[in-house]
């Protein structure tokens, strides 16, 4: 049977610090990640995007907190719409917006996962851990937050109850190079698996990734592949808000789409922070599809070679 892909706008901004990442499901479909999939034999369903419902002011403790009646609506309907995609078709694909957005989609398909009977796993792809609670955060910036969430910290009371949060050790982080002291602690104290990019630089990719393949295995996971514009290095990808050098290389994140692929184990993915306002004449968008292109089965020899003669 013909595998099926259901994509879903996310047009999220108000977790980051600059304006831009709401376009960010529009210059997805301009680089052409649903046909790219259709060519790839996948049965694609664009779902349009979501819509933020209208909020109410939230307060809290924490005066650096910005937009969080926003955070709180976009976690409740971005979590319903990744459950139905998630138990309505193969892999969907969920399209930002910036990383907030993870605290809907990621409680939605776990909440899929565990009616299934499968414990989630979470491939986390990006500079930052984004493990600040709301009393830790000090820039108020709510896309530093999504993992704290996910995994049942407190001081998230006013968000959607979490259906089945995700186990911390069931979490991988990969190209992390920017941490604060508080998320520092709380990394140790979960026992989360990070390999940051010195670890990278010593190791390569593909050994942390085939390990945390192989428990994914063990346990019949299912896992969720998040993927930060920043994970990649800016010289490759600028379209973003929170540029961190020494980031991936375009061969390292093409390895690991492409092992993904291999692994037959991830069952939604997210392309998250893409700014297209910050972008150059596309670059960003067409890397990111490519790279999504990559993990739904493309390889380097299915692509047209350029003829010199």
């Amino acid at each position: 049977m013909t595998p099926t892909c259901h994509i879903v706008g996310a047009p999220v901004q108000t977790g980051a610090s600059q304006p831009g990442c709401l376009m960010g499901p529009a210059a997805f479909r301009t680089a052409g990640l649903p046909d790219a999939l259709r060519q790839l034999g996948w049965d694609v369903t664009d779902m349009g995007d979501v819509a933020l419902p209208d909020t109410a002011p939230v307060a809290h403790g924490n005066g650096a907190v910005r937009n969080l009646a926003e955070m709180i609506g976009w976690t409740r309907v971005l979590s319903q719409a990744a459950y139905e995609a998630a138990t309505n078709c193969d892999l969907p694909v969920f399209m930002g917006g910036d990383h907030s957005m993870a605290a809907g989609t990621v409680s939605g398909v776990a909440r899929a996962a565990a009616e299934a009977g499968r414990p989630l796993f979470l491939l986390w792809l990006d500079a930052h851990p984004d493990l600040h609670t709301l009393d830790s955060t000090t820039s108020g910036n709510l896309h530093g937050t999504p993992v704290a969430y996910l995994t049942g910290q407190p001081g998230f009371d006013a968000f959607p109850p979490l259906a089945a949060p995700v186990d911390p050790r069931n979490i991988c982080m990969m190209g992390i190079r920017s941490v604060d002291p508080a998320e520092r602690a709380l990394i140790a104290d979960l026992g989360i698996t990070v390999h940051d990019m010195r670890a990278i630089d010593e190791t390569g990719v593909a050994a942390p990734l085939s390990a945390f393949l192989n428990r994914v295995a063990a346990t019949n996971g299912i896992l969720h592949v998040s993927l930060d514009v920043d994970f990649l290095d800016p010289a490759i990808a600028p379209a973003v808000g929170t540029t961190v050098p020494g980031g991936a290389t375009f061969r390292e994140a093409h390895l690991i789409m492409e092992m993904l692929h291999d692994s037959g184990l991830v069952g939604s993915l997210d392309l998250v922070e893409l700014n297209p306002f910050l972008d150059e004449r596309g670059r960003t968008a067409l890397l990111m599809t490519d790279l999504a292109a990559s993990l739904f089965g493309r390889r380097v020899l299915d692509r047209m070679t350029r003829s010199f003669a």
